[in-house]
């Protein structure tokens, strides 16, 4: 699935113009290239978010919406929930959907840049991102600086958790997932789109993204303390769960 908030080359954001021409029918590609799986995968992400009944939940690179909105009807009380976006028009659509369930009324959707979160240190109890993990760190000069920026808003012993494109294990099986990525996401995305480029994007990006155990290894890397990995439809997606 594609994220709203890669970034554009002149300004250190690659992609940034491609994510923000593409909001009209985002929702409707995202159901068609998964096969309707990414709700589903969505909701575990959700509950993930959800375990420690966290006060303060950020949804980054939120897109239209989905995570927090889910994260919001599938709590039992109320946190307080931000969802963050550079893309306007994206977050124009996840603000109407908001507004049509009663819970997702109480989310606050902001205009941010993912390398300048406009909160103070150790603000959130958890952090969500939905299919954008691997816009802010495949080939982006800018990794460093959205890692950085996410351990500082997070608080110590929050959770990062994150819903990302990965690698089965069986070569067999991956061979599959990739011819599916070419033959099905890539022309799919491009058909309904219309916008070449960005499906071309989530075709090669997917197909190269890290596998469980080297995404494990990035997050440990980068400061995490922890870092567990639950595979989905045969590991050609995962959930992972970081802690500060």
């Amino acid at each position: 699935m594609i994220s709203s908030d890669p970034g554009k080359p002149r300004t250190g954001r690659p992609l940034y113009h491609i994510f923000t021409r593409i909001p009209d029918r985002y929702d409707l590609i995202n159901h068609v290239i998964t096969l309707g799986m990414d709700n589903g995968w969505r909701r575990q992400t959700a509950l993930a978010c959800l375990q420690d009944r966290p006060a303060r939940i950020l949804d980054i690179c939120c897109g239209t919406g989905d995570l927090a909105i889910t994260i919001a009807k599938l709590a039992q009380y109320t946190p307080e929930i931000t969802g963050a976006d550079y893309s306007q028009p994206m977050l124009e659509i996840a603000a109407a959907k908001a507004s049509s369930s009663a819970k997702g009324k109480n989310i606050r959707f902001i205009n941010a840049d993912v390398a300048r979160l406009p909160f103070s240190d150790c603000y959130f109890d958890c952090i969500g991102i939905s299919f954008a993990f691997r816009n802010l760190t495949y080939n982006n000069p800018l990794t460093p600086t959205y890692l950085n920026e996410i351990l500082r808003v997070l608080k110590p012993g929050g959770r990062f958790v994150i819903v990302e494109s990965s690698q089965p294990t069986s070569p067999f099986i991956r061979f599959l997932d990739h011819l599916y990525l070419k033959l099905w996401v890539f022309p799919s995305g491009y058909l309904i789109s219309g916008n070449k480029g960005a499906y071309r994007y989530l075709a090669e990006s997917a197909r190269n993204f890290y596998s469980a155990e080297e995404m494990q290894g990035f997050l440990l890397k980068a400061g995490f303390k922890q870092a567990t990995a639950k595979r989905l439809f045969f590991g050609a997606a995962a959930v992972y769960t970081a802690i500060k």
